[in-house]
C-alpha cells in the first residue's frame, strides 16, 4: 500500500506573497461607529438587508471612564439597555435566582478598547465553523484523509552577534523527529537555521491553508532559549508568536483540532541536582447538539523540553533528552494504543529517570537532571491511529532539507 503522507521540500514562502485566510461565513459584519470621543460602538447588520444599507441591531455604549470597562448594549430601538455585556463587580443575583458570569482580570486587561473586536459584540458574532467531532466525543476525529503538516524549525547555527554556541547533535533530533513524524503519516517540512521573519512567513503561510481534511498540525523548534523567549538565526523571539497564527479566528479550518507544538529549548540557567546515576557521553545545554461553542484557544498542546527557570540538555553526539524520549515512545509498539497525554507521561518518565549530565570538567554542570513540562488545552483525547499499513515504519524515505 502507497504510504499516504508527503515528503514536502521545506520552501520559504516568498516575502511578495499575498497570504490569503481561508474564507468562512459569518452571521454578522461587525463595523464600528463612533461620534467622535469613543462614545459608542455599534454593531450593524450588512448581511440581511437587500438594499446594502446598514440595520443597527445593537449599540454598546463606550467605558464609563472609571477604569472598569463597563458599557452597556443597546437594541437600536430608542436605546432600551440590555445586560452590560462585562463588569468587573462581583457576581449578583439577578430577577429568577441565577448569577452572572464575572471576570478576573486585572483592572489593567479590564477596560475595553474599540480596537478589540470582544469588545465590539459578543462572541456569537463570530465565525460559524463545521464541527469536526461531536460535541461531546471523548476523542479527537483523527480519521480524516490526512494526518496534517508538521513542520521542524531546527537551528544550529546562528548570528554571531548574538553570542549563542552552535548546537551540535541538534541534527540527530531533527532527522529522528522527521523519521518518526512521517511514520504517523504527517507532510513533513524541515527547516534549518531560519531569520525570524522566514520563520513567522512560514507558519502565516501553513495557517493560510485549508486544513478542512487534516486530522492536526504538529510544530517543533529546536533551538536555543531563555525565560520566555526562544532563538531563531538572527534574533529572540517569543514563544507565543509559534501558535498565535492557529487559533480558532485565524484559522478555522483548524478549529476543533489538535494544534502541537514541541520546543526543545533552554527556560533559563538553573540546574536541578536531582539524584546521582551513571550516564556516558559528554553533554551540554541548549541554552452531539447541532452546534458548539468552544475558546478560540481550545485544543491546544505545548510541550516543553523542561520546566520554566532550568537549563534544557543535548547530548552532542546522540541529540537531546527530550527529542531522543519522545521519538523512541513515538515509535514504540503500544504508542496506537496509548493518547497522546498518556504517551507525554512516559516521555517525561524517560527523562527525568533515564538521562543525567556527564560533564567531569565542569562540577556545577555535572550530574544534572531535566524533567519536561506539558501545557494542554486540549479537551479531548488523541490517538494516532494508522493511516496506512504497518510497513510504512521500515526503510522511510530519505528527508528533504533546506
Amino acid at each position: 500500500m502507497a504510504d499516504s503522507a508527503k515528503d514536502v521540500e521545506g520552501v520559504i514562502p516568498p516575502d511578495s506573497a499575498t497570504i490569503e485566510p481561508p474564507t468562512v461565513p459569518f452571521v454578522m459584519d461587525m463595523v464600528q461607529r463612533s461620534n467622535g470621543n469613543g462614545a459608542a460602538i455599534s454593531i450593524v447588520d450588512l448581511v440581511n438587508r437587500s438594499d446594502g444599507d446598514e440595520n443597527v441591531v445593537g449599540l454598546i455604549d463606550a467605558p464609563n471612564g472609571n477604569g472598569s470597562g463597563d458599557g452597556d448594549v443597546t437594541n437600536g430601538q430608542g436605546g432600551h439597555k440590555h445586560q452590560s455585556v462585562a463588569t468587573d463587580e462581583a457576581p449578583r443575583s439577578n430577577e429568577n435566582g441565577s448569577g452572572k458570569d464575572d471576570t478576573d482580570a486585572w483592572p489593567s486587561f479590564g477596560s475595553r478598547t474599540a480596537h478589540s473586536a470582544s469588545a465590539i459584540a459578543p462572541s456569537s458574532f463570530g465565525p460559524v465553523i463545521r464541527m469536526p467531532v461531536e460535541r461531546d466525543s471523548e476523542v479527537y476525529n483523527m480519521n480524516h484523509p490526512r494526518r496534517g503538516t508538521a513542520i521542524i524549525f531546527n537551528h544550529m547555527y546562528f548570528d554571531q552577534r548574538l553570542g549563542l554556541k552552535q548546537r551540535n547533535g541538534t541534527n540527530v533530533d531533527r532527522d529522528s523527529l522527521r523519521s518518526v513524524l512521517k511514520g504517523l503519516d504527517f507532510e513533513v517540512r524541515v527547516y534549518n537555521d531560519l531569520h525570524f521573519k522566514q520563520l513567522e512567513r512560514v507558519l502565516e503561510e501553513v495557517a493560510s491553508h485549508d486544513h478542512t481534511d487534516a486530522d492536526c498540525i504538529f510544530v517543533a523548534v529546536l533551538s536555543h532559549g531563555e525565560m520566555g523567549i526562544l532563538y531563531a538565526q538572527d534574533q529572540p523571539f517569543k514563544p507565543d508568536r509559534l501558535w498565535c497564527h492557529f487559533n480558532a479566528e485565524k484559522c478555522p479550518t483548524l478549529a476543533g483540532k489538535p494544534k502541537l507544538f514541541f520546543i526543545q529549548a533552554c527556560q533559563g540557567d538553573q540546574l536541578d541536582g536531582g539524584v546521582r546515576l551513571h550516564a556516558v557521553a559528554k553533554t551540554e545545554t541548549d541554552s452531539s447538539a447541532h452546534t458548539y461553542k468552544i475558546p478560540s484557544h481550545a485544543d491546544f498542546l505545548i510541550a516543553y523540553s523542561t520546566i520554566p527557570g532550568f537549563y534544557s540538555w543535548r547530548n552532542t553526539s546522540n541529540g537531546s533528552w527530550f527529542v531522543q524520549a519522545l521519538c523512541k515512545e513515538l515509535n514504540s509498539e503500544t504508542a496506537s494504543a496509548r493518547d497522546l497525554l498518556s504517551i507525554l507521561t512516559r516521555v517525561t518518565r524517560r527523562v527525568a529517570l533515564d538521562f543525567q549530565s556527564n560533564t567531569p570538567g565542569d562540577y556545577m554542570m555535572h550530574e544534572r537532571k531535566q524533567i519536561p513540562c506539558i501545557t494542554s488545552m486540549l479537551t479531548r483525547d488523541i490517538y494516532f491511529t494508522a493511516k496506512t499499513a504497518p510497513e510504512r515504519h521500515h526503510n522511510p524515505p530519505q528527508p528533504h532539507f533546506v
